[in-house]
């Protein structure tokens, strides 16, 4: 009889175990950074619904801030650090190619020899990264899983640039995922859609920017992060009422079972029609972190996932509506139980 290769078989079911966030302790005003873009402090939060920012300092980095956010949600999960053996970083300003930023935090926590890799799908990092971590935990190939949505988008953006400099900041959020008694992560709905990839980009490669560098020496413009709002914004109203609806059907609920929406944090109005084309229930808590945070891309969903629950608006326990949507552009949504938090 030929030999067979063995097949790992996980946990029945899978969920959020716990939840910690950093947030930079600088808060910049709508006021600060009209200037550079002639705009003003009204004109802001009629656009984006944003009054406020985090800006990270020289000191908290994309390390640093995944690993305070993961210590958080190691201590509210009250999972060990020898008991996590993956490590995703959903994150799209670690500035290095290669190596990736995962394996580093990974051995700053003191996860030595846990698998360690980078996930860059936009804004919908970090619900692509809860999907492969569930799904991980379920086919036994890991045991616990941590997933940190992170971001330094500072690093990235032209302060003069009027379409994203007054969006964008800095942060980071992290879930343990692991086994749970009950299904607490739903099946994943998400894709792409390629034709939009101009909408939210980096607007020149490295090696246009080296080859300016040989031309204009010191002449020559970084590259810097753009966005088409308009673009994704008509794409967002058109295309994520019907990703929302299939999540929840995949689920195996209704809307009238949500007892929160978290949308990634991209746009203040973006939320609101969200929530009005799905009728939610008058008692379903919607998360708008964005106006204190603004927007911080893969981090935006687990930092507003703990305002809910740390302004009381949502608890543990809740079933929530996640939603994300970004570069690529990719989308990525799924109904979750909300965990324990710090």
């Amino acid at each position: 009889m030929a030999a067979r290769i063995a097949q790992t078989t996980g946990a029945a079911h899978t969920a959020i175990l716990g939840l910690g966030v950093y947030r930079p302790a600088r808060v910049v005003t709508n006021d600060e950074v009209a200037g550079p873009i002639n705009s003003s402090d009204e004109w802001i939060r009629t656009r984006s619904g944003i009054r406020t920012r985090r800006f990270a300092d020289e000191s908290e980095t994309l390390h640093s801030m995944s690993v305070a956010a993961a210590r958080g949600a190691l201590e509210s999960s009250g999972i060990a650090v020898d008991q996590v053996d993956c490590v995703i970083v959903a994150t799209s300003t670690h500035l290095l190619l290669t190596p990736a930023a995962a394996p580093q935090i990974a051995t700053e926590l003191g996860m030595n020899g846990a698998a360690a890799f980078d996930i860059s799908a936009g804004c919908a990092g970090f619900c692509h990264s809860l999907a492969l971590a569930s799904d991980l935990v379920r086919a036994g190939t890991a045991a616990h899983v941590l997933v940190v949505g992170v971001e330094k988008l500072t690093n990235t953006i032209n302060p003069a640039d009027r379409s994203t400099a007054f969006l964008f900041a800095d942060g980071a959020g992290a879930v343990i995922v692991g086994p749970s008694d009950e299904q607490g992560i739903g099946p994943t709905v998400w894709g792409s859609d390629g034709t939009q990839h101009h909408a939210i980009r980096q607007d020149k490669d490295w090696m246009e920017y080296f080859h300016e560098i040989d031309e204009k020496g010191l002449d020559a413009v970084r590259p810097y992060l753009t966005m088409e709002g308009t673009a994704v914004f008509r794409w967002a109203a058109h295309s994520l009422e019907k990703v929302c609806r299939d999540a929840v059907d995949r689920a195996g609920l209704s809307t009238e079972d949500l007892n929160a929406m978290i949308p990634h944090q991209a746009n203040g109005r973006i939320i609101e029609i969200m929530a009005r084309v799905l009728k939610l229930p008058k008692d379903c808590a919607l998360a708008n972190d964005i106006e204190e945070a603004g927007n911080t891309s893969a981090a935006s969903i687990p930092l507003a996932m703990e305002a809910l629950l740390r302004k009381g608006e949502s608890k543990p326990g809740d079933r929530a509506l996640l939603i994300a949507f970004g570069a690529g552009l990719s989308y990525a949504a799924q109904v979750v139980i909300l965990p324990t938090w710090r």
